[in-house]
């Protein structure tokens, strides 16, 4: 009998789902958790396994649990967990990842699995963050490691109080396919979850707390905002080096080039060891690059090849399924993590390489190990792939940590808690224009994101892409198939050595951002959106459909997303140019902007039509900016190297900035060796205008020689 009764609720359950609302619990200021359930030890944020960035919190407003935590529920069936979190009819989503071709996400059904991106936003990507900011001012975090079903306003329930009105499609033109959904739900194949909570008031504080929850955004070190080159396959020691001194002889900044395929005696699968017949004396070779001023990064991913000394020891603690024939370290676990970061250590880290480019952990289902692999630890293959590519980042960002050396490299594939990690994602799809669009997503979800240039048909896209990945997180050439230098097309060659030199010009503007985004969790490349006095209203004049956009919010917000123009930084506003284009429409923000070339006034919160040429990429800039210079150089400059500044002023109105200054290199920072120095420029009694800037704080570190003043607005 008490069987039968056991039985018989449990079937109850299995016809009535288990429905609560969420008990919250403040974690950080304005950072609150729920649990729905009963949660996965295994999780996103266990395996970043960062720690909050306290301090940053103290200089955000002082914020109460937002008014919806109250009304959002959590549902247990079938072993699975539903969340329904409720949304405002003129609410805008943003986030959920790194797409390339909506920065609106309001409207969508994504499944959040990591993967190569395929040309659609449907969640598959390469760093499909659970994350999403509304415009509402609040931001919402799925702390689950399994592929995760997002219904971002999409599905109405029956009984919901802003139910869509039924019409007729025969003669009723407004009738749409899509009809108005008042809620995200989102589908977590677990029993349980944690669910983060981020209140704002702004959707860019969020944004803020977001970022300093997960450590903070990374503050590489100077040489990694240089210039970077990747050569191309099966390239030997002497090749490298004649490439740098082709670099050096044509006046052509370098701080680092990225070894493709070619340095290992195999590669897919992967021995990580140096191949003997082109690099001989791996020590040898990469001190010599290091004494030249250019570091080396190694191209390589986890897979293991029988040939490999570390192939015995690995086999053991490796999945059930191979990738390319090699075995894949389950990373999971302590020792497999072990076995590789102590073979990195020896073979690469102990002579000086500087870095790693990790490929490959982001799928094509393919190759990657399938969703019925196994792994030792007891992790299941869906969880492995969702989070692989946080164990390389994790894993080979400690191996420099451990050094107090600072890395700057590229991976494949992120997820939530990466900001703090030193990777920049990449991938193989190539269209420009896309990748802005992915720059800009990349602000909402806590990882970067480099537009890199590889090949072009033409010299105008060559310098086009080129453009734009100089005010970009890194500005790379990738040239490990096609073997393209900067100088490959000649009849531009000299725009881009401007554009290379612009890039190492602002490398204390650049620092500085960055520090912005470790100490404070700003974005260095953000949205429009997240912009004070930007108005969404203003967006592009994309025809709509006939369905009537009272019921439909989603059509109406992508036709008005901003998605080919994005701030770098405090004071920038880059709108890239692509090729075909002789002119195109840039949106400004309230409040008077200036051309970052000229100094120029071009405007005040509208619309304006640029035809830059073919040698510029239109940049402008916000009245008042303070923008820190040094002299042009080829590379980045050492620790305790002091560099000349010219600071230049835009506009009319008075401005600051603050200069952020260590050594460049090590983690010293974080026990506090370093500086902010306040740059002033104000009005003298005739009116005219003056620059100041603070003293170096004594035994801080102070990399400032001379200072001069360029006011680039006419009075």
């Amino acid at each position: 009998m008490k069987k039968r009764l056991i039985l018989g609720a449990m079937a109850l359950l299995m016809l009535f789902p288990a429905k609560a609302q969420i008990a919250w619990q403040q974690v950080e200021p304005g950072v609150w958790k729920g649990i729905v359930g009963t949660p996965e030890e295994y999780s996103l944020l266990s395996v970043a396994g960062v720690t909050p960035q306290k301090e940053g919190f103290s200089r955000l407003p002082e914020v109460t649990l937002p008014g919806l935590a109250n009304e959002i529920v959590g549902t247990i069936q079938d072993g699975k967990t539903s969340l329904r979190i409720p949304l405002q009819r003129k609410e805008q989503l943003y986030g959920f990842g790194l797409n390339f071709q909506t920065v609106h996400q309001r409207g969508k059904i994504l499944n959040l699995h990591v993967d190569h991106y395929g040309g659609r936003d449907n969640g598959r990507t390469h760093a499909p963050v659970p994350f999403y900011i509304s415009s509402q001012g609040y931001g919402v975090l799925i702390n689950s490691a399994r592929y995760l079903t997002v219904y971002a306003g999409s599905g109405a329930r029956k009984d919901s109080p802003n139910a869509p009105v039924a019409k007729d499609r025969n003669l009723d033109k407004t009738w749409t396919s899509a009809p108005y959904s008042d809620a995200v739900s989102i589908l977590v194949p677990a029993p349980g979850t944690e669910i983060y909570l981020f209140a704002g008031p702004t959707p860019m504080d969020v944004i803020r707390r977001y970022n300093l929850f997960c450590g903070g955004g990374t503050l590489p070190p100077r040489w990694g905002l240089g210039f970077t080159q990747r050569t191309k396959k099966l390239y030997t020691a002497e090749d490298v080096k004649k490439e740098a001194d082709e670099f050096e002889q044509r006046g052509f900044p370098l701080d680092f080039i990225g070894l493709e395929p070619g340095w290992q005696s195999k590669a897919y699968p992967c021995t990580f060891e140096w191949d003997a017949t082109r690099y001989p004396n791996p020590a040898g070779f990469v001190k010599e690059m290091l004494d030249r001023g250019v570091r080396i990064n190694l191209w390589t991913n986890p897979y293991v090849s029988p040939e490999s000394k570390i192939y015995k020891d690995m086999y053991p603690v490796s999945g059930s399924h191979t990738v390319w024939c090699g075995i894949v370290p389950d990373l999971a676990g302590e020792k497999a993590r072990r076995i590789w970061m102590d073979k990195l250590e020896q073979e690469h880290v102990s002579i000086g390489v500087s870095g790693y480019k990790v490929d490959e952990v982001d799928g094509y289902d393919r190759y990657v190990w399938p969703d019925v692999a196994t792994f030792p630890s007891g992790i299941a293959a869906e969880q492995m792939r969702q989070t692989y590519g946080l164990w390389v980042q994790r894993t080979t960002a400690e191996l420099y940590k451990k050094r107090n050396q600072r890395t700057f490299g590229l991976v494949r594939a992120s997820n939530a808690g990466a900001a703090s990690f030193p990777y920049v994602i990449y991938n193989d799809y190539y269209s420009h224009q896309d990748f802005i669009t992915a720059l800009i997503n990349s602000g909402f979800s806590g990882v970067l994101w480099t537009p890199e240039v590889r090949s072009s048909k033409s010299s105008e896209d060559w310098l086009r892409r080129f453009q734009s990945v100089v005010f970009s997180p890194m500005a790379m050439i990738n040239a490990w198939a096609s073997g393209t230098k900067p100088w490959t097309f000649p009849e531009v060659e000299n725009q881009i050595k401007e554009y290379a030199m612009l890039r190492m010009q602002m490398m204390p503007y650049w620092y500085s951002e960055f520090a912005r985004y470790h100490f404070d969790g700003i974005p260095p490349f953000r949205a429009m959106s997240l912009e004070p006095g930007f108005n969404p209203e203003q967006g592009s004049t994309a025809k709509l459909s006939d369905a009537h956009l009272e019921d439909n919010p989603y059509l109406e917000a992508v036709s008005k997303e901003i998605k080919d123009q994005y701030m770098a930084g405090e004071y920038l506003l880059v709108a890239p140019m692509f090729t075909g284009q002789t002119e195109r429409m840039v949106v400004l923000p309230k409040g008077d902007w200036y051309d970052f070339y000229t100094g120029k006034y071009v405007g005040n919160g509208e619309k304006i039509t640029v035809t830059p040429g073919l040698d510029r990429i239109p940049v402008y800039v916000k009245d008042g900016a303070i923008l820190p210079f040094m002299e042009a150089r080829l590379h980045a400059p050492k620790a305790g190297e002091k560099v000349n500044l010219e600071i230049r002023h835009y506009g009319k109105a008075d401005g600051a900035y603050r200069l952020y200054d260590d050594d460049g290199e090590t983690f010293d920072y974080e026990k506090g060796a370093y500086s902010w120095r306040d740059i002033k420029v104000t009005r003298d009694k005739k009116g005219k205008l003056k620059g100041t800037i603070s003293k170096a704080e004594k035994g801080k570190p102070n990399n400032v020689a001379n200072v001069t003043w360029k006011f680039m607005t006419e009075e």
